[in-house]
């Protein structure tokens, strides 16, 4: 019998590693300039490209899209290849995915701060860009297919189940979210109007938090700890009850964003029941996330990388926790339109996306680059550093809200 022999292709992860770590900056240089901008509102004054308006949008599809979706291709890339014992479906495709991506993130950089906006939000971007999304989404989603149907290994693992959720949903909210007349080069107008628009736009809003900012997140969590707690995960059934659970509850959640607005009453009230019901699956998977754990707490204490990966659970169990209680229609009505919602993000953004990506990128790197950690003590600074921080970031924000 011949031995089959394959590699992995770990170029196109080091390639989406980098991307990560440079719009990881971009975007929060912008964060901050948008922060100092609270203390001091004339700082752009007469700059339009640079007042508050422009580079918000520019600030969340920095962080989303090109931080936190660099990080995805990432780990996918890294992980999917592992889990099927099989190379990328075709090379080509993961390279035209790469400088696709990145073309769109510099598009969105451009076009943004110039104005050009559909004013949706998280789904600002003109229709050309919203075109080459879809061409390259779905590419990425021909190829991770393509691998699965070669693969080695019979046995799906659970991360390739939110992979999968998360190709599928992604598509299928972007394009119809994004369905435009164009009426010139840059500009165009939904084929929605009133509060049909609302409410696909919000449909589409509250699952770029769920299929984008969630479950890819919680595939990489299901592969990342156990890998580097060195431990089985800790209940299989768990996390399959979590999987199926979590994607049929999550899209109906939309609604939650209008209460008290012209939406049907029937439909406002359905957003609040899933999201109600969301607090189950989410704290299923984060319990199962830290249940991993066991026996292995004593390496929390040397391991940056589980120091994040930690806390970055706990974010996401605190931010599922809030989402449910934000819904309710009694809190709302306090929470609506303050900077409590503002700290729900961050801590959602920050914690869980944010530093699973940084556990993700410590544990890779290495392993990538067939070296040690520089340093240790710089990764332990920036766990320290990056907790304080989102925590300096999150309490104010919280009083100004609840006050």
């Amino acid at each position: 019998m011949e031995m089959q022999q394959f590699h992995y292709d770990n170029k196109i992860v080091q390639k989406f590693l980098y991307a990560t770590l440079l719009w990881g900056v971009v975007g929060m240089l912008v964060g901050l300039l948008l922060a100092f901008m609270f203390l001091f509102p004339n700082l752009t004054d007469g700059i339009s490209w640079l007042s508050f308006g422009r580079l918000r949008p520019l600030h969340t599809n920095a962080v989303i899209f090109a931080f936190v979706g660099n990080a995805i291709f990432a780990g996918v890339y890294y992980s999917t290849q592992r889990l099927l014992k099989a190379r990328m479906f075709s090379d080509w495709m993961s390279n035209f995915n790469f400088w696709g991506w990145q073309a769109i993130i510099v598009a969105a950089a451009i076009t943004l701060p110039l104005g050009y906006t559909t004013s949706k939000e998280y789904a600002e971007l003109e229709w050309p860009i919203d075109i080459a999304i879809a061409v390259v989404w779905v590419v990425f989603g021909w190829n991770f297919i393509g691998t699965l149907l070669k693969r080695r290994q019979r046995h799906l693992y659970v991360a390739i189940w939110f992979y999968l959720a998360t190709i599928v949903t992604v598509a299928v909210l972007h394009i119809f979210n994004s369905l435009e007349l164009p009426v010139s080069a840059l500009k165009s107008y939904s084929v929605y109007a009133g509060v049909q628009d609302a409410l696909v736009q919000w449909w589409y809003g509250h699952n770029a938090v769920a299929f984008f900012l969630t479950t890819p997140f919680l595939g990489l969590m299901y592969y990342f700890i156990p890998k580097a707690a060195n431990r089985p995960i800790y209940s299989y059934r768990l996390s399959i009850v979590h999987f199926w659970s979590l994607i049929f509850i999550y899209i109906w959640a939309g609604p939650h964003h209008l209460l008290y607005s012209a939406l049907p009453d029937w439909a406002q009230n359905l957003g609040v029941t899933f999201s109600v019901m969301l607090i189950a699956p989410s704290w299923g998977g984060m319990i199962n996330g830290l249940l991993t754990l066991r026996g292995a707490w004593d390496k929390v204490r040397t391991s940056p990388v589980l120091k994040f990966m930690v806390v970055a659970i706990t974010g996401y169990g605190m931010a599922t926790f809030e989402g449910p209680m934000l819904s309710l229609k009694n809190i709302n009505a306090i929470a609506h339109f303050s900077d409590w919602i503002i700290a729900h993000v961050h801590v959602g953004a920050l914690a869980w996306n944010g530093f699973m990506t940084f556990g993700m990128i410590y544990w890779l790197v290495p392993r990538m680059f067939k070296t040690r950690l520089h340093s240790t003590p710089l990764a332990n600074f920036h766990f320290w550093i990056g907790t304080l921080g989102i925590v300096l970031y999150a309490l104010p924000m919280y009083v100004a809200g609840f006050t």
